[in-house]
């Protein structure tokens, strides 16, 4: 992928639009994890370097085009402000107030950061006018927003559409993710190992048709485990199953037959008789569920002989946990993949919100090769589509 870089823009003394990714957990204007901040630094910083005249923008949750101060990111400046002891200005209505000018009045040591791009409707429509007035004055574009880049919006796509392809680049943090994941797309090392968690089989087919032929193992957990369970003959009990998603599983093992990769299923599994937070967990011993119990979590010799696969592969991509990690009852089998996938000596790649969560709170993300940040992206990337906010950035 022939990529426009940093490396490839001269920065001294433009106006650059720089499109992050600053979507923090926030409550009552508290945030509650800053690390999307803290991985953007790297980019923030070596355009200061070269110029001060820079217009940070991202969106922050879904405020459907209103304006929503529970959605406002004045506390993303502040915690920016903080880490970059620089002056952060903020601007708050960039509509009326054309953000360019403040640009040309900065000190050196300000920068700019627009408020919620997502304010207003013309971001998720990638209006054009919309996009004229963020491209106004600007003369470099750089996305580092990749958790966007499968969004065709104003801010990922618009913006860069008004410049010439040789005044747009991506920032390190896109680079970085592109570089990571298209390892996996383009030379995994085999053993090739993929774990699949989540709820649906219907949400994933694409990815793991896709990663199918490139892998040695396809591990399934999640709800979506069932549904494979249920399709190969087994007791699944009252857990949640795509009945009507059968076909997509007959289309998984056929085109995983045809390609000699092991598909592995839970042999045991943590259930209870409700979908509660409060519910008693009842472990089952063997594949097959109880009548009244649904399957919540993977059981222990699940772990260990998915364990087995992960720690003699050379290249492992997770996305999706193993079960209701959320809550702690069930939590277990999750924590320990996790663990798992961070022993593995090989390269490791974690991909999506939740996986990224539970490696966090295992405490294991520091030990694997690379965490990404994006969810819905590094799934559509890995199903081998161009995202349209990468398109926009190619020489």
């Amino acid at each position: 992928m022939n990529l426009r870089t940093l490396q490839d823009l001269d920065f001294v003394g433009k106006k650059v639009f720089l499109r992050l990714d600053l979507n923090v957990p926030l409550k009552n204007g508290v945030i509650k994890d800053d690390t999307r901040i803290r991985e953007a630094i790297p980019t923030i910083k070596y355009i200061l370097e070269r110029t001060n005249k820079v217009a940070i923008a991202s969106h922050l949750g879904r405020p459907d085009g209103e304006v929503d101060l529970n959605y406002s990111l004045e506390p993303v400046g502040v915690r920016l402000a903080e880490l970059l002891q620089r002056d952060v200005v903020f601007v708050n209505d960039y509509m009326t107030e054309p953000y360019d000018q403040v640009l040309g009045q900065l000190d050196p040591q300000q920068l700019v950061l627009l408020e919620n791009l997502r304010f207003n409707a013309g971001e998720t429509k990638n209006d054009l006018d919309f996009c004229r007035q963020l491209a106004r004055g600007i003369d470099l574009y750089v996305n580092d927003a990749f958790g966007t880049a499968h969004r065709a919006h104003a801010s990922t796509v618009g913006v860069a559409d008004l410049l010439d392809p040789n005044r747009r680049a991506a920032g390190l943090l896109m680079e970085k993710e592109i570089q990571a994941l298209g390892s996996i797309l383009n030379h995994p090392e085999a053993p090739f190992t993929v774990i699949m968690g989540g709820a649906k089989v219907s949400d994933k087919i694409a990815v793991i048709l896709s990663l199918l032929n490139r892998c040695n193992h396809l591990i399934i957990g999640g709800a979506m485990a069932y549904t494979f369970l249920k399709y190969k003959g087994h007791a699944v009990g009252s857990s949640k199953v795509e009945a009507d998603r059968m076909d997509l599983v007959e289309t998984i093992f056929r085109n995983a037959e045809a390609r000699r990769v092991q598909i592995h299923l839970p042999i045991d599994h943590g259930c209870a008789a409700a979908f509660k937070e409060d519910a008693v967990r009842e472990d089952i011993a063997e594949r097959a569920i109880p009548a009244g119990l649904m399957g919540l979590d993977i059981g222990p010799k699940t772990v260990e002989a998915y364990g087995r696969v992960i720690r003699n592969s050379r290249t492992v991509f997770w996305n999706g946990p193993m079960g209701v990690f959320e809550w702690k009852a069930f939590a277990q089998g999750t924590m320990d993949i996790a663990r798992a996938v961070a022993a593995c000596e090989g390269r490791t790649v974690v991909g999506g919100g939740d996986s990224v969560s539970a490696a966090n709170q295992a405490g294991v993300a520091d030990k694997i090769s690379h965490v990404s940040t994006g969810g819905g992206a590094a799934l559509e990337f890995l199903e081998g589509r161009v995202l349209p906010g990468i398109k926009v950035l190619l020489k």
